[in-house]
């Protein structure tokens, strides 16, 4: 990376992505398409009604979803990745790959000191 320290950006791009389920519900919409709220909370078994509520508003807040609200009773509102926010889709994939090499790379360490 040749870019000066003072012009770092990644701060930035962090602050959008950080928290334990932002990247989980991204890569959802990414493979998966839209979905309800119903499904994205049955998809993650861990997470809160009121965390994925936060998280999906957050990640709205900065036009990397869309929501729809369908006028109906009950409401029915989708989740869908926006076009500007599928240009994540290649940070998120090499942050995957980087993760699951790190994982070997702590096992291999792990095996060699015992």
């Amino acid at each position: 990376m040749s870019k000066a320290p003072e012009e770092c950006r990644v701060e930035d791009a962090l602050n959008i992505l950080v928290g334990k389920w932002k990247p989980i519900i991204l890569l959802h919409l990414l493979q998966n398409g839209t979905k309800r709220f119903s499904e994205l909370k049955r998809s993650m078994p861990g997470i809160t009604q009121k965390m994925l509520t936060k998280q999906l508003r957050e990640l709205e807040e900065e036009d990397i979803i869309e929501r729809v609200v369908y006028p109906q009773v009950p409401p029915k509102v989708e989740y869908s990745i926006s076009d500007y926010g599928r240009s994540l889709e290649p940070i998120l994939e090499a942050m995957h790959e980087w993760g699951k090499n790190h994982t070997m790379h702590k096992l291999q360490k792990q095996k060699k000191s015992s």
